[in-house]
This record gives C-alpha cells, structure tokens and sequence, in this order.
C-alpha cells in the first residue's frame, strides 16, 4: 500500500503508533463534540396562536420563531398587495404587524433585531420604496444589518416581498 511500510518488519512500531494515535484523536473528538452537543440547550420553538396557520406550519413543518442560545430567528413574513390594493404599503403594514405581534410573544423589541434581509419578486428599488416608511417606523438607529436579494419567486402567489429577521434574545 503506497509507501507505508508492511505490518511485519521494519517501521511497524511507528507505523501502529501513528494509527494509534490518530485513534484516540478521534475517539476524543467524538467524545468532545458529543459532550458539547450535550451541553447546548435545546432549542424552543414559537408556533403561530391561530389554529388554522399553525396546522399548517406543523403540517410543512416550519415554526414563527426558533430560540437557541442568545439568538431569536424569526421565518419569513411575505408581503404584498390585497384586491384592491394598489399600493405596496398596505401588505408592508400588515407584514410588520404580524413581525411585531412575533416579537413582542418572545418578550423582545424591535431594538433586539441585528439582521433585517429582504427577499424581493419583481423591482427590488420600486419594492424597498415602498418598504422604507414601515421598516423606519419599527427599526431605529443602531440598525441592524440588511440585505436585500431579489429572487424569482416567493411561496405564496400574491407575495412580492419576503421579510426575515435574525434578534437578540433579551436579557
């Protein structure tokens, strides 16, 4: 095998002791990485109040919020126009009224929010537009990071606009 010496003769002893060591590496890796695992808290996870959104989410499999350690990630709230809607801010309002009930369950702030990222469908500059009266009523300075992606679809129809948030846990 290559240019590792044969398991009888010359350079067995380093070749053993090497495989040796290399084991017991690995045996105390796993027995470090398990004992970590073991020590993480679990984590929590925030299901919707109403029963009909959260038989869905446990039907897809997805909850509002998971709490794990000191971070809050929140999944994605779509926005977009109603019938009869001819404007985009509208669903905006609605999309951070429903972020806000969210944060306000876990007992934190829009002050505890660090990552803001957007997911646009359609003109990402005409959509952020529309966005920036509600994001500034809610996010003040020190903001939290932003980005925003477009993308070529969201998972509801009438949704142009997708808003996730990565939160602090508070104190």
């Amino acid at each position: 095998m290559g240019n590792l010496p044969a398991f009888k003769g010359e350079g067995t002893t380093m070749h053993h002791a090497t495989i040796r060591r290399a084991g017991i590496a690995l045996a105390l890796s796993l027995a470090a990485a398990t004992a970590a695992h073991a020590e993480a808290p679990p984590k929590q996870t925030l299901m919707p109040e109403h029963p009909e959104a959260r038989a869905f989410q446990e039907m897809a499999g997805f909850s509002d919020a998971v709490v794990h350690g000191d971070t809050i990630h929140l999944s994605g709230v779509v926005a977009g126009p109603a019938p009869g809607e001819d404007s985009l801010q509208p669903g905006y309002e609605r999309a951070f009224a429903r972020l806000d009930a969210i944060i306000r369950r876990l007992g934190a702030t829009w002050d505890d929010v660090l990552v803001f990222d957007t997911f646009h469908k359609g003109p990402v500059a005409a959509q952020v537009e529309a966005l920036l009266p509600v994001k500034n009523r809610y996010i003040k300075a020190p903001f939290p990071t932003w980005t925003a992606v477009g993308v070529s679809d969201l998972y509801s129809a009438d949704a142009v606009t997708e808003i996730k948030l990565v939160l602090r846990r508070p104190k």
